[in-house]
């Protein structure tokens, strides 16, 4: 076993409230320089729609990901002699207007217009050009299903689904959407890193977070094209691919990164998974059906003593089991079997796992009436006004299977939890629906612990940085000159 630790991530959807306070945290601290104005490292999309760059899940047009070819993992639109065919013309790279072109107003005007009988305005002008312009899109052009006709009804997700199912989503009565906070996935086997020519994008061997060396980066942006959740970015000001860095000067410093910090709903949770590496290369290739419940098998149990003894073997410290031991995410993803990856038909076993939206599945439309009575509440998972089949081209790959199993746990918790503050309904409604998902009180009051009523500390565990083995790296380098082997040179001492 070749035992590593990832910083993971879980984004509980029920509690998401669409308010992009996450995304303007990031925007303030990390892309608010020349270049930099479109970039939305943290973003929120209102789902169904067709989300940012539009249709980034569209592989057919973006090629992003891997693929199989015969037995054989490849990228798909990216790599060697691929890239060396696109070197100068990438079919495949999204352009300016599949994100939107960033804007400001021109605020002076309102401060400076001479008198007179008209009403002056803030015209848009364009960062890039500079140029007057009308804005036609934007991050969050379609937010809370706004331009639904145009935008939500291009989703993706709704490809296998019938007409029938994707028109009663957009019933007034049956209408339903939910919110989806993206970041960059830190994946397991990830696309971008494989692409770079030049080797500037790296994963760190310390906690699994993916970066890029802007000193190494050439700008081929064959990052932008593999990355199938589109979240490298080109700075056209200095010529720089960037990303999403997950705020690691933050985490080394103990403290969350600036989305979550921030966070309104308290839907994320950070903590420490431990994996074979070993395994990556055999799950990013098994069949697509198999391919989350092999992603959650690669991920160990850090209270197991043969992996304990295999992570420090590998020089994990013991600080570093003992924040797997505590993680919210290792609950939520193996533990408890609430988290799925997004998109994992994309073969990048990514490490932002997101918990299912159950949604008012408390009442579903019959006979063109809601339906409320107690006894419809577990039935209303499979008539729920969000199609499972739906979610499961979002989360399982389309294994609806995987959805149903998440959804019945979260409505056990629910039907739990009432029984005990409300205490309304029968017995076995609230019994069988935890025998059939195999749950009993305790591990019940635990999720609703966990969601509800958090700690700070619960929600975030984050490993020690160890910098003193760095430094201890450097020092045994050295060699009797004072050189170091990284190229640096010892300091001459000063005397008084």
């Amino acid at each position: 076993m070749d035992i590593r630790s990832q910083i993971s991530m879980v984004f509980h959807l029920d509690k998401c409230i669409g308010c992009h306070t996450c995304s303007i945290a990031c925007k303030n601290i990390w892309t608010d320089r020349k270049g930099a104005e479109y970039m939305w490292w943290n973003n929120v999309e209102t789902k169904p729609g067709t989300g940012y760059p539009s249709k980034w899940e569209d592989q057919d047009i973006y090629k992003g990901g891997w693929e199989m070819k015969g037995k054989n993992l490849t990228l798909k639109g990216a790599g060697k002699f691929k890239g060396l065919k696109n070197m100068f013309h990438n079919p495949n790279l999204p352009v300016i207007d599949d994100y939107y072109e960033p804007w400001t107003y021109q605020y002076e005007h309102l401060f400076e217009a001479e008198e007179g009988d008209d009403q002056p305005v803030a015209r848009p002008v364009s960062l890039i050009t500079g140029e007057y312009m009308t804005p036609k899109s934007g991050p969050n052009w379609d937010d809370d299903l706004s331009g639904s006709q145009e935008y939500a009804r291009k989703d993706v997700n709704f490809r296998n689904l019938s007409t029938q199912e994707q028109e009663a989503m957009f019933q007034l009565e049956r209408m339903t959407m939910h919110y989806l906070p993206r970041i960059c996935n830190h994946c397991l086997n990830p696309a971008c890193v494989a692409a770079c020519p030049s080797g500037a994008i790296y994963k760190r061997g310390e906690d699994g977070i993916v970066l890029i060396n802007q000193k190494k980066c050439r700008a081929w942006r064959m990052c932008v094209t593999a990355c199938p959740y589109k979240k490298s970015y080109y700075n056209w000001n200095t010529g720089k691919s960037e990303k999403c860095l997950l705020c690691y000067p933050r985490l080394e410093s103990g403290q969350i990164p600036a989305c979550m910090h921030s966070c309104v709903g308290r839907i994320r949770y950070l903590g420490v998974m431990l994996y074979d590496a070993d395994k990556i290369k055999a799950v990013a290739s098994c069949p697509e059906s198999e391919l989350v419940d092999r992603q959650l098998e690669i991920y160990l149990d850090p209270f197991d003593p043969e992996v304990i003894n295999a992570a420090k073997e590998n020089g994990i410290a013991d600080s570093t089991i003992d924040a797997a031991q505590k993680s919210p995410v290792y609950k939520f993803v193996k533990k408890w079997g609430l988290a799925l990856p997004l998109h994992p038909e994309f073969r990048t076993l990514p490490n932002l796992f997101y918990v299912p939206p159950l949604l008012p599945t408390m009442a579903f439309v019959e006979n063109g009436t809601y339906e409320t009575t107690s006894e419809s509440f577990w039935g209303a998972i499979e008539k729920s006004r969000l199609p499972i089949k739906y979610l499961a081209n979002l989360f399982s790959a389309g294994n609806e299977k995987t959805i149903e199993v998440v959804l019945k746990k979260l409505m056990a918790v629910r039907l739990h939890r009432r029984n005990v503050t409300v205490g309304d309904l029968p017995e076995n409604e609230v019994t069988d629906p935890m025998k059939e998902v195999s749950m009993d009180k305790d591990t019940a009051d635990a999720i609703f612990r966990l969601t509800s009523l958090p700690l700070f500390s619960d929600r975030f565990v984050i490993p020690a940085a160890h910098r003193e083995e760095a430094m201890e790296m450097l020092e045994s380098t050295a060699d009797v000159k004072g050189n170091h082997g990284f190229g640096f040179k010892e300091p001459p001492k000063r005397g008084l």
